[in-house]
């Protein structure tokens, strides 16, 4: 029987440190900064479901633009699961947002409780785990990118996600530890990449580029900024299969599965672009 006492309240960046580390517990393996950046994205959209004091649950359900919505880092701690806990939280998450259309990668297990709410399968990410080459590229027309090349990065993102997400991206880009490169042709930007440190290795998050050719230069670009012996991992999309070509090609192994799914209709997104997305926790 589900205890009535349960509490849900939005949740400040400081506290969603609590909820990444259950994510971490379940081998989710999220980023070192990923609280500060996950905030910044929409503060209001972090739920955490409490029992006398106690956070047992916690949900992200982050608002982008005015029409486009992600679900993530749906967990409950074990003890307190089968008890309705999970249920009280996803309703108050969907309620927040109501209207929108709304994404999530889904794990396989709970794959179905989402297309009983319905939610519908768009295609897979599927996690790929490599090594560092600690060799860096030269390569004149890969640069390094900064906070200061926000509005081209958020010009190139729209093309490859849902909504407009600028205030995550100025602080993905902004985050500690993290290298950031990118290539301009005379249209502007053509392709970037994000390196970020996580609990285990790093995640190569974004990969997005116009072509196969950029895409491997840019991944060759951050693999060569971490050490052989270190892993990284990047979240492949398989509906580009340029995409997996070049996870296969580098010898990556997949560790892990879940699917994009959507309550309305699948986004026009420029699928052919991605080559890893930026989170599964927030899209």
């Amino acid at each position: 029987m589900q205890e009535k006492s349960l509490n849900i309240r939005q949740i400040e960046a400081a506290e969603l440190d609590i909820v990444l580390g259950w994510a971490a517990a379940e081998g989710w393996n999220p980023g070192l900064h990923d609280a500060a950046c996950f905030h910044a994205a929409d503060p209001g959209g972090f739920l955490i479901g409490e029992l006398r004091g106690e956070a047992v649950a916690g949900i992200s359900c982050v608002r982008y633009g005015g029409d486009f919505g992600f679900i993530g880092l749906y967990l409950v701690k074990p003890a307190y699961r089968g008890l309705g806990h999970g249920l009280a939280l996803w309703q108050a998450a969907m309620a927040r947002l109501d209207g929108c259309n709304i994404g999530l990668d889904g794990v396989v297990a709970q794959q179905g409780n989402y297309a009983r709410s319905g939610f519908r399968a768009a295609y897979r990410h599927v996690r790929h785990e490599g090594r560092g080459s600690g060799e860096a590229l030269a390569a004149e027309d890969i640069v390094r990118l900064s906070a200061s090349d926000l509005a081209a990065v958020s010009r190139y993102d729209r093309a490859c996600f849902g909504g407009e997400r600028q205030r995550f991206l100025q602080a993905w880009l902004s985050q500690p530890q993290h290298k950031a490169v990118g290539s301009f042709g005379p249209q502007g930007l053509r392709g970037y990449a994000v390196l970020r440190p996580c609990r285990n290795g790093y995640k190569i998050a974004p990969l997005f580029a116009d072509t196969p050719a950029l895409a491997e230069q840019l991944f060759l670009a951050l693999q060569g900024l971490v050490a052989p012996e270190m892993p990284i991992f990047i979240d492949v999309p398989e509906a580009n299969p340029a995409a997996v070509a070049l996870a296969a090609r580098h010898r990556l192994q997949p560790v892990f599965e879940a699917a994009r799914m959507y309550a309305g209709a699948e986004p026009p997104l420029e699928l052919a672009l991605q080559y890893g997305i930026a989170s599964m926790e927030l899209g």
